[in-house]
């Protein structure tokens, strides 16, 4: 049985912590992945993973062989599409993350051109809120937005992403329209508890800071989540411009204290520095810098 195929068979298994999703990304049977692994594990003499009716874990050794086995098959990957490019098309995997509301309205439509004119790049998109952990899950590519935390990755900024303070019209029919950013503090407030500091939002006029203090009456780790209940007449948020444009358009919300600057947030690629950005990945940064840049 081959070697390549095995470690490949128990990557999957690895990455989705089942052998019936392993099967689904790998276009096995199930069957066929759980004896790929267990003729690994019986090559090796160890167990990999701890199984259960219900679950699967990775077990010490199966830990540190995942990590020893992962830059092998990347490798493996690298030079296979590396021959491919050479040839003049980008091929290969590309893997990447990016939060659920973007990666589902403005994404798709940047990503679009790139993946219609290089038919053999395969994409494998995860659109999640939380933040991942783009090594240790494999990732090639984050898209983030907001401020970056400390950290080793290397970021390229893609494009400014204003944020706009609004609610619905009947919320402020029946609560009253804030005069000053100081009146923030009596008003439901909804608020992402993705950003640093919760309980602050930060308005500017005429060269002046205001530094709001509220109660972060609902919370939410989805600014899409907050755009909705804002329309829903719930209360005030502060959310990213493409999660607010259309019901702004439409008059579903109103912007509140439309003289205030609040944050630019910055769009922002993101990738591991010890990792060589392949020729695919470097296409798409370069690719979506370009169309957000319109």
């Amino acid at each position: 049985m081959d070697r390549i195929e095995t470690m490949r068979a128990f990557m999957a298994v690895a990455r989705e912590c089942s052998f019936t999703a392993a099967g689904r990304r790998l276009g096995l049977s199930t069957k066929l992945v759980s004896k790929y692994v267990r003729h690994l594990e019986a090559e090796l003499q160890t167990q990999l993973f701890n199984r259960t009716t219900r679950s699967v874990s990775l077990t010490d050794v199966g830990s540190a062989y995942l990590e020893r086995c992962r830059p092998i098959l990347e490798q493996l990957d690298e030079l296979d599409a590396l021959v491919r490019e050479r040839q003049g098309a980008l091929a290969g995997p590309i893997r990447l993350t990016a939060p659920t509301g973007f990666g589902s309205t403005r994404l798709p439509a940047a990503l679009l051109p790139f993946l219609k004119r290089h038919p053999d790049v395969e994409l494998d998109m995860t659109l999640i809120d939380s933040r991942v952990a783009i090594v240790e899950e494999g990732f090639d590519l984050a898209i983030r937005i907001g401020s970056l935390r400390d950290s080793t990755l290397i970021a390229r900024k893609l494009v400014n992403m204003p944020l706009v303070l609004c609610a619905a019209p009947e919320y402020l029919n029946a609560h009253g329209r804030p005069q000053t950013p100081h009146a923030l503090a009596t008003h439901v407030c909804l608020v992402n508890n993705n950003q640093v500091d919760l309980n602050v939002w930060r308005l500017r006029a005429g060269g002046r800071e205001h530094a709001v203090r509220h109660k972060a009456t609902i919370q939410a780790n989805s600014p899409g989540a907050l755009a909705r209940l804002a329309e829903g007449g719930l209360g005030i948020t502060i959310a990213p411009l493409y999660t607010v444009e259309a019901a702004l358009d439409s008059g579903r919300l109103e912007r509140v204290l439309p003289d205030y600057e609040t944050d630019v947030f910055g769009v922002y690629a993101l990738y591991p520095p010890n990792r060589h950005l392949t020729r695919r990945v470097r296409a798409l940064i370069d690719h979506l810098a370009g169309e957000f840049s319109r």
